[in-house]
């Protein structure tokens, strides 16, 4: 999985932004924290959600099943939002 083309992450200051481009259905921008933002950078690329969070582990002090649970968040958002390229 990956993000489509038509999603631009940006970051501006302290944060970043996912922006709609082109014809996308939707048509608003979403503001990650430090977490999602960490998670939509990897997502540039072609990953899995187990990539998704074993980096995650390696980052951040927490423990696994939190990080499966935060990542799973992100991603139906981005499913939601229909962000994701999963073909």
């Amino acid at each position: 999985m990956k993000l489509k083309p038509g999603f631009v992450p940006q970051v501006l200051g302290n944060s970043q932004f996912l922006v709609p481009v082109g014809n996308e259905a939707f048509s608003g921008v979403i503001r990650s924290n430090e977490t999602a933002a960490f998670m939509i950078d990897l997502l540039r690329e072609e990953t899995t959600k187990e990539r998704i969070i074993d980096a995650m582990w390696e980052k951040y002090d927490t423990s696994r099943e939190q990080i499966a649970a935060d990542v799973e968040e992100v991603l139906s958002i981005l499913r939601g939002i229909q962000a994701l390229d999963e073909g």
